[in-house]
């Protein structure tokens, strides 16, 4: 009797065993479906909450004073998606210049073809803050189709800050069209004690840079180069696209430039600041007739001239390791 009874123990520790591991099972399955729930509830509120995000956001742009526009457009620049985007597009025909103008950089995450036609409009605007704040927005949008009228901006427009916002633009957009007239402004004679004309000049020397190195990446791309780091002693490293030469030949442009770069960065009477810039683009275009006055300006007393400048003589150097760029 005693050994069936033993006998009998296995046989119902195993059965409480089994009971016990179908318990947990349900209990995991309950909170499985619970933690589920939990999901869907957080994500409907979420979104519950986003899209009443939104109409206040709206709302405040139909209805608010001018700075209850203005921080709600700000708001939208932050979230940075094209949804959000397209709620700020009625500010930019609102009554205040500084709602205008504050609602241009509110509308560059949308696709960069609404946001152009978006945008250009406010670059006839008759306040001037406003047309300065529209061309720079659309440098940010990077729409090719945004150069011309941006090199109409520049030739045309009457107001320094207009058109330094122009150049600006322009080096971010990076089409090679814009550099011959970029050259041109280079090119005159530096006005002394005239800010103006210093952030113009600065400004053109980095948008030739700039577009050399869009192009450059263009055509790196076609040919399958990789970008290579550079790391000079001293410098930070700089992951970048080895200059190319083909640029010169199926862009003039960057050839007359480079004579123009040159004899800024060798000019005493040029700022050190629209120096480094005129380096910068040297080194970005590649030409090996900038050697030598790079490697002048490598021993300038301007720390950040003579970095710029060996960094530009390294790219060049490169470049001219690597056949057939």
């Amino acid at each position: 009797m005693g050994t069936r009874q033993a006998a009998k123990r296995p046989a119902s520790g195993v059965k409480n065993t089994i009971a016990n591991c179908r318990l947990q099972t349900a209990n995991l399955k309950r909170a499985f479906r619970y933690s589920l729930f939990l999901c869907a509830f957080f994500v409907f509120a979420g979104n519950l909450s986003a899209q009443d995000d939104f109409q206040f956001l709206a709302e405040k742009i139909r209805n608010g004073n001018a700075e209850q526009k203005r921080d709600a457009l700000l708001r939208i620049r932050n979230l940075e998606t094209a949804e959000a985007s397209r709620l700020a597009i009625p500010a930019l025909r609102d009554s205040s210049e500084i709602v205008r103008a504050t609602a241009a950089f509110s509308v560059i995450f949308l696709p960069a073809g609404e946001a152009f036609n978006a945008i250009t409009p406010l670059l006839s605007d008759k306040k001037e803050f406003v047309r300065r704040e529209a061309a720079y927005a659309l440098g940010k949008v990077k729409d090719p189709l945004a150069a011309r009228l941006l090199l109409q901006i520049f030739q045309k427009d009457k107001i320094a800050e207009v058109k330094n916002a122009a150049v600006v633009a322009l080096g971010e957009i990076g089409d090679a069209s814009a550099v011959d007239a970029l050259t041109q402004a280079l090119s005159r004679k530096p006005k002394n004690e005239d800010e103006a004309d210093d952030f113009l000049r600065r400004s053109a020397a980095r948008s030739i840079g700039q577009i050399a190195q869009s192009v450059q990446s263009v055509q790196s791309d076609k040919k399958n180069i990789p970008t290579r780091k550079s790391t000079p002693p001293g410098s930070i490293s700089e992951t970048f696209t080895p200059p190319n030469e083909d640029i010169i030949r199926t862009f003039p442009a960057f050839r007359a430039a480079v004579p123009v770069l040159i004899r800024v960065l060798g000019n005493s009477a040029e700022r050190d600041d629209t120096k480094r810039e005129a380096a910068f683009a040297l080194g970005a275009i590649g030409d090996a007739s900038a050697i030598a006055v790079l490697r002048a300006s490598a021993n300038a007393p301007d720390y950040y001239l003579a970095q710029i400048s060996r960094e530009a003589l390294r790219k060049i150097e490169i470049s001219s390791k690597f056949p057939g760029q």
